[in-house]
């Protein structure tokens, strides 16, 4: 019998959850207790999978002498497009207010929820921790990822015997964690039957739940379109002089991959094949960017991160101060790093970023309905951008293109 794929059946789920939520509210409790159980398993992770993900990509990147002005300017590339698009989903956000306006009853549900409130100062002194172990017990994410960082550098700064032990260890415990990941990720289903079912209960008007879903959904969509066709192509054309264009018609093939798969990572051969042989840049700067890229540079999922949590903090009735909304840059640019190019990995990020500010978990998988068209235009943005990316380093490096 050939296997569901795992998006039908979280869509199976969703629909078997509004069922029960709208119909048989007297009967989620019986559920409940999975999605308890999921949200429990996603937070057992993020704390490895954060430090793990986060030293081998800097031990990786910081290898054999990649940290030259090949690697830098590949890092400043993928900083810099990673900030704009987080900052565009952000001010979306902000402007169209997909969660203002919806069925007060979830705000009533949340009275008792306060978002974590600190002064800018403290929280920019707090991501250096006291003591790191504290901070993995309380999930200080950004002190986390602050500590991880400096390991993973200075690693690479060790006598090469010491070096390449330390980058084995992370490597092979990163791979335990993912493999762990991907495993709880199967069990999404069941986790989404408990969470929602028991949310849709607690809802008086369905119908404006959906609706906001649906503007929130055309945020996202008009967030990632911005970013693909306005934000991307200036950057090509004014840091590479690079044909958009040109560029875009010879990347068809792998762009429509990357958005019926919603994998970066299954991508990647293509991408490589497209940008070396139809646009013209080098093997050498191809195999340095684009693996690189697969693994740092989420573009679209970023900004559809911000957004999730904009809009799920808009929807519980509370107010983003400049504060929480640094925090959450902050931490998406940073936790983009440790995103898996795999489909709902990028909840784990998610995680993250809610986890970093205080926001209610459970929240998060009420944006699932919409996720897969979503996931894959998030994907085909992620992979856009790598390629954009390899072909401006390739023009600044001299070589001559075909775009």
């Amino acid at each position: 019998m050939k296997k569901i794929a795992l998006h039908w059946q979280i869509l199976l789920a969703l629909m078997v959850s509004v069922f029960i939520g709208a119909l048989l509210p007297q009967s989620v409790k019986y559920f409940a207790w999975m999605g308890d159980v999921f949200l429990r398993a996603l937070k057992m992770i993020v704390v490895p999978l954060v430090l793990t993900s986060l030293i081998t990509g800097v031990t990786n990147i910081g290898s054999g002498g990649n940290l030259g002005r090949l690697g830098l300017k590949t890092i400043l590339y993928y900083i810099t497009t990673s900030l704009i698009a987080i900052i565009t989903g952000l001010v979306l956000v902000n402007i169209f207010k997909p969660g203002v306006g919806a069925d007060p009853s979830l705000t009533a549900n949340m009275k008792d929820f306060q978002l974590e409130e600190k002064p800018i100062g403290d929280t920019l002194i707090e991501i250096i921790p006291e003591n790191i172990f504290d901070a993995f017990t309380q999930g200080n994410m950004l002190a986390i990822i602050f500590f991880a960082i400096l390991l993973g550098f200075f690693i690479t700064r060790l006598q090469s015997k010491h070096k390449q032990i330390l980058t084995d260890f992370f490597s092979a415990a990163f791979e335990v964690m993912m493999k762990i990941t991907l495993f709880i990720i199967k069990f999404a289903p069941l986790g989404i039957l408990g969470i929602v079912s028991k949310v849709v209960a607690e809802q008086e008007n369905i119908a404006e739940l959906v609706e906001r879903l649906g503007i929130f959904m055309l945020v996202v969509i008009g967030g990632l379109l911005l970013h693909s066709f306005v934000s991307l192509p200036l950057i090509t054309r004014l840091f590479g002089n690079i044909s958009p264009f040109k560029h875009f018609k010879n990347m068809a093939t792998p762009l429509l991959t990357a958005f019926s798969t919603a994998s970066s990572n299954a991508t990647l051969p293509l991408t490589m094949d497209a940008v070396e042989n139809n646009s013209g840049v080098s093997n050498k700067i191809a195999s340095f960017t684009l693996p690189l890229g697969a693994t740092i540079n989420m573009d679209g999922t970023a900004l559809y991160e911000l957004a999730v949590a904009g809009f799920i903090a808009q929807l519980t009735g509370h107010d983003l101060s400049f504060t929480h909304q640094f925090i959450m840059v902050a931490t998406a640019l940073l936790a983009s790093i440790g995103t898996a190019g795999v489909p709902m990995a990028s909840y784990v990020a998610m995680v993250i970023i809610f986890s970093a500010i205080g926001l209610p978990l459970e929240y998060m998988l009420l944006v699932l309905p919409v996720d897969r068209p979503l996931d894959m235009l998030r994907t085909a943005t992620n992979v856009w951008s790598d390629s954009c990316g390899a072909a401006i380093i390739a023009k600044t490096e001299g070589e001559k293109l075909t775009i």
